[in-house]
């Protein structure tokens, strides 16, 4: 037994907690460049209307967009403070990750090199996003699961279900690779962990913790699974195709012989075996359901971990190399390093570069439009959108400009709020492209703007449109406007 588990090194905490300090400080740095992605305007929002669970995800990222606003301010920067702390952590525990695998002070160091220099650790770093607050929470489960492995004490289930728990309280997707996990110690063990009434004891607190937002969802119908089912019968096909190519790009392809490196290592020791048989079962997983790449990366992260000491007999110029050119390309097309009107050079990589931008332009077309309306007949006049990003710009950037709150039937959008049967008169309607039998709900619809941003995102090109009325009552019509996805 004591074989199988054994002690592990001293842990490199200066170093480790430098690296994890220089990403701060980059991505402080950079925070307030360009603007909010479309998800943080909606997130905003969320967080003004905090309740256990909304159509589209837990309550958690909404919540931590609202306490980070609150303190440090209404801009990006201040938005993004919680996030980037969040990221810098993530840093620290795959340092730790790398030391229960009995890494040196120097394996753990570069392995906490190689998550800073990692593009899905930037990028999810510079935003806030529910992926955020998943790869710390992915991250600290797997932490905790070897400990478990490598130790026997079956009191780390505990720690696993409390952070199982909590991560439950931000995205489901966390019982993909616990599940991934359980079943590869199903397959190649050790199967002792699982003989623990300690196992059932961590299931209970994770249950506990998740079970306010299980109850939102189950008061109202489980919407989240149909978001989930929109997502795949949507996305499936292009996620399963560009699975394995986002695989090898997302995470940095100059990772790959590190994280290729820590499987090899992993499968030779075997009390490890099932963490690394646990990323394929996950890939599997992600492909069956036809789910987005990204939600199998934080895995090969632990495989990172792995492999850094591996890397460390490897020719020091060659990894220097690879190192450097893994910050460079993951920086230039994960943070906003571009010019804005660059930007189009990344987006066929990362369209989320190009959702940062614009939407003080898209609020201003719409104002521009609104101050057209004479004064004596706006009380009645109805902004709708498209989207959630469309309606949290508006949201956001709309009260400087004189306009009223937009509406959505998009995602939570549609449960928040809807427009009183008395707004009987024109609506102002932002629509990617334009759509007829979407139209047909209004009476009288004429473009009257386009939306023109700088860079081909989304909204670039979007058409602003003037309908006389709705045609029914907005409370006949609001159930026709709802869109989950």
């Amino acid at each position: 037994m004591t074989a199988t588990r054994p002690s592990v090194p001293e842990f490199a905490t200066v170093p480790v907690a430098s690296v994890a300090a220089v990403v701060a400080i980059v991505l402080t740095a950079l925070s307030g460049r360009y603007g909010y992605h479309r998800d943080e305007l909606y997130f905003m929002v969320a967080g003004q209307k905090l309740d256990w669970g909304y159509v589209d995800q837990p309550p958690l990222t909404p919540l931590l967009a609202q306490v980070s606003t609150f303190i440090f301010g209404n801009t990006p920067m201040g938005l993004r403070v919680v996030s980037t702390l969040a990221s810098a952590v993530t840093v620290v525990v795959v340092a730790l990750i790398a030391r229960e695998f009995g890494s040196s002070r120097r394996g753990q160091l570069l392995a906490a090199v190689c998550a800073a220099v990692s593009g899905f650790l930037l990028g999810v770093g510079h935003l806030v996003s529910t992926a955020t607050y998943d790869l710390l929470a992915w991250m600290l489960i797997c932490l905790f699961a070897v400990k478990l492995l490598r130790t026997g004490d079956g009191r780390w289930w505990l720690a696993l279900g409390l952070t199982a728990g909590i991560a439950l309280e931000n995205k489901y997707l966390v019982v993909l690779p616990i599940g991934a996990l359980l079943l590869a110690l199903l397959i190649v063990g050790p199967r002792d962990v699982l003989r623990s009434w300690w196992l059932l004891a961590g299931v209970a607190v994770a249950g506990v913790v998740a079970l306010p937002n299980v109850l939102w969802q189950f008061q109202h119908d489980w919407p989240q699974l149909t978001v989930a089912g929109g997502i795949s019968e949507d996305d499936g096909t292009e996620n399963r195709i560009m699975f394995i190519p986002l695989q090898l790009l997302q995470l940095s392809p100059f990772l790959i012989p590190v994280w290729v490196a820590g499987f090899r290592r992993l499968w030779r020791m075997p009390w490890a075996r099932s963490v690394a048989l646990a990323y394929p079962l996950l890939c599997v997983a992600v492909l069956a359901v036809g789910g987005k790449s990204y939600y199998a990366l934080p895995l090969l992260l632990v495989l990172v971990a792995a492999g850094a000491e591996q890397v460390l007999s490897w020719p020091r110029r060659a990894v220097a190399v690879g190192l450097a050119l893994a910050a460079v390309t993951s920086a230039v097309f994960t943070l906003p390093l571009l010019p804005a009107s660059a930007v189009d050079f990344v987006i066929p990589v990362n369209k989320e570069q190009g959702e940062q931008i614009g939407w003080p332009q898209l609020a201003d077309t719409v104002a521009a439009e609104w101050n057209r309306i004479p004064a004596d007949q706006r009380s009645s006049v109805t902004i709708f959108t498209g989207n959630y990003g469309e309606a949290g710009a508006l949201r956001r950037y709309g009260p400087a400009l004189g306009l009223p709150p937009a509406y959505s039937g998009h995602m939570s959008f549609a449960d928040w709020e809807r427009p009183a049967d008395t707004q009987t008169g024109p609506v102002l309607l932002v629509e990617i492209e334009r759509n007829p039998s979407f139209e047909a709900h209004f009476r009288g619809c004429e473009q009257v703007a386009t939306i023109d941003n700088i860079v081909s995102n989304d909204e670039d090109g979007a058409a602003l449109v003037r309908c006389d009325s709705p045609a029914e009552p907005w409370s006949t019509l609001w159930p026709k406007l709802r869109r989950y996805y």
